[in-house]
């Protein structure tokens, strides 16, 4: 009897060394790290956060050559007010032009129901007209959506 055992462990370890030299196509290719944002958050007012998400974006070159930034998101509850956008603090300007705005608006004071409300967000950003921000990544507390500046019409709008 004990030999029986000894034979079927060692024919275990043997079944389990075969299995490590398989790799799974998953773990043979590593996934590269999540880009790491260069910018930090300008402070905040009391009372401010960043909407709990948001669906869309939308990025046009004005007139005065700034850009108007508008945006679809979720607020955490109903009651939040003066939505706006606050962009980050760069140290030196991102290498690929796009630059990050937090989206943000000032809880309601007193607490109510936790219901996900739909709230608009525009906006002008006049910071740098000079062609340098090729895009804009719009960021929440849950996730960031990026929207590309579109080229300037020939006409000159």
């Amino acid at each position: 009897m004990r030999r029986f055992i000894l034979v079927a462990g060692a024919l275990a370890c043997l079944s389990l060394t075969a299995c490590e030299g398989q790799v799974s196509q998953a773990e043979a290719t590593p996934q590269p790290p999540p880009k790491k944002s260069l910018a930090r958050p300008a402070p905040m007012y009391a009372g401010q956060e960043q909407v709990l998400s948001i669906q869309s974006g939308d990025v046009e070159v004005g007139h005065s050559g700034g850009l108007n930034l508008s945006a679809k998101a979720t607020a955490a509850s109903a009651g939040y007010t003066a939505p706006a956008f606050l962009p980050r603090i760069y140290a030196a300007q991102p290498a690929d032009g796009i630059y990050e705005v937090d989206v943000i608006a000032t809880a309601p004071t007193a607490p109510g129901a936790q219901t996900p409300t739909p709230i608009d967000v525009s906006g002008h950003w006049n910071r740098y007209s000079d062609g340098r921000v090729k895009g804009i990544k719009f960021m929440s507390k849950t996730n960031e959506v990026t929207v590309m500046v579109p080229a300037k019409a020939a006409s000159g709008g």
